[in-house]
């Protein structure tokens, strides 16, 4: 590999006696000279030329988008995102979106496309195309291609004569004003309402294919969001030696001892049916400690939560979350239909998941 010198007396580094290239020197007009209120100036200004940018999108929400959704949603195939550049790389979070939320989805970079890549694409796809000017060469080097494939096409350009749109089955006008760039040049505002007008389109599509919270969780399985989307309380719940169950006639002592042996916080208290009449924790403990004489001698039922707060197994683990912080408790019995306790859920529990 052959490497470019700026002039022909200028060392590189590593020549002898030339040593490391210095730093370039900034030039004094590169804007050393501005204050921090300058500065935050600019940002603000940045910032609102990208948001009036995505604003300016929301009256081209047309017939054309419509179109986009549906052959979308009726592909049979998988959804090719292409471009070059920054809209490239806007095409690849559109394409991640995609397939996060239902839609199977790949990315193809165009270079690549026009040498061999382009196997990666059948009649049964549909492309979406990324290009502010729509002007792209490697992108229109592919487009007669496509086009013989039988693919559908669904363009993003800020040019909708260029021939890019002329291409497709429908060209999504994403032109801006301004680029957000001091210079309007490097593309800010542009790839700002690209990215916008993708999520618009990824959503509208999942939900025109009815992706719901449970397709959702399959596809996200790992981390905090999987854990609260496919976790449910049998997962989590405790059981047999570590649910403590004793009879409404039981004495507090025995209840007492029967928690500690079980590290529990609580004992799910049944009647003769072994069906669930109440809860004994550490604060019914606390509570009774000074009020009643002769505590550990009386009847668990006496003292006893009545009515505590359940939950089936098959509800989600976040469900219990919520019951928990809602009610301010930190234990659930979990019962079955019959309403016979089965397993006990603590706060710790979950907190001990990832919750």
């Amino acid at each position: 590999m052959h490497t470019a010198r700026t002039h022909p007396n200028t060392p590189l580094a590593g020549d002898a006696g030339g040593g490391p290239l210095p730093p370039a020197a900034v030039p004094p007009s590169a804007g050393r000279g501005r204050t921090a209120g300058c500065r935050r100036r600019q940002a603000k200004e940045v910032l609102r030329l990208e948001a009036e940018a995505v604003r300016r999108l929301i009256p081209r929400v047309g017939r054309g988008f419509e179109t986009a959704v549906e052959l979308l949603a009726g592909c049979k195939g998988r959804v090719v995102v292409t471009g070059m550049g920054k809209a490239g790389l806007i095409g690849q979070k559109l394409s991640a979106t995609l397939s996060s939320t239902g839609t199977p989805s790949h990315w193809v970079h165009p270079a690549e496309a026009i040498h061999g890549d382009l196997g990666r694409i059948t009649k049964q796809d549909v492309v979406i195309a990324l290009s502010n000017s729509g002007e792209t060469e490697e992108l229109t080097l592919l487009l007669p291609v496509i086009q013989r494939i039988g693919s559908r096409l669904i363009a993003f350009t800020g040019k909708p004569r260029s021939t890019l749109a002329r291409y497709s089955d429908v060209a999504l006008d994403v032109s801006v004003a301004k680029e957000a760039c001091s210079l309007n040049l490097a593309p800010t505002s542009s790839t700002t309402a690209m990215l916008a007008m993708g999520d618009a389109l990824a959503v509208v599509v999942a939900e025109r294919r009815g992706f719901k919270e449970r397709d959702f969780a399959l596809l996200h399985p790992g981390g905090q969001l999987g854990r609260k989307l496919l976790l449910r309380v049998r997962d989590l719940m405790r059981t047999r030696g570590a649910h403590p169950i004793v009879r409404d006639t039981s004495r507090v002592r025995d209840v007492l001892l029967a928690i500690t042996r079980s590290r529990a916080g609580c004992a799910s208290v049944v009647n003769g049916s072994g069906r669930l009449v109440g809860i004994f924790t550490d604060g019914d403990l606390r509570r009774h400690l000074d009020s009643t004489p002769n505590l550990t001698q009386r009847r668990v039922r006496e003292v006893m939560t009545r009515h505590p707060k359940t939950i089936g197994a098959e509800r989600l683990a976040a469900e219990a979350l919520r019951i928990l912080r809602e009610h301010r408790i930190d234990e659930l019995v979990v019962v079955d239909g019959a309403r016979r306790p089965i397993g006990l859920l603590d706060v710790q529990d979950l907190l001990k998941a990832g919750f």
